[in-house]
């Protein structure tokens, strides 16, 4: 493997966190206290550099920009956060009911 390939690897992984601060904020088109303000409100949880900067991966990205769409919309940063986190809670909930639902079929149809 070159060193290319392992740079290419971690860039296409949604959680390595390649993006700095500044660059986050200019991507979803805030600012860097409204990323403060989600990490806060506990939404995202930046990793750090060696340096202590925040660094931000894609996944944290697509989860700040559907708080910023609530905030834009008049939603407070605080429940906008929450309502996020709900939502996340709840798409884990259903994915695990289907995968449960799946084994049980899987287990009927076995023992007919």
């Amino acid at each position: 493997m070159t060193a290319d390939d392992s740079l290419g690897g971690r860039l296409d992984d949604d959680d390595y966190p390649a993006y700095t601060m500044g660059r986050a904020a200019e991507l979803l088109g805030t600012t860097p206290g409204f990323l403060r303000a989600i990490g806060e409100a506990r939404l995202i949880t930046p990793l750090r550099s060696a340096g202590g900067h925040r660094r931000y991966s894609r996944y944290q990205l697509r989860i700040a920009a559907r708080a910023r769409e609530m905030v834009d919309q008049g939603t407070p940063v605080e429940a906008a956060c929450r309502i996020v986190i709900l939502e996340d809670q709840l798409e884990e909930a259903q994915r695990i009911n289907a995968e449960f639902r799946r084994a049980a079929t899987a287990a009927s149809d076995d023992s007919r």
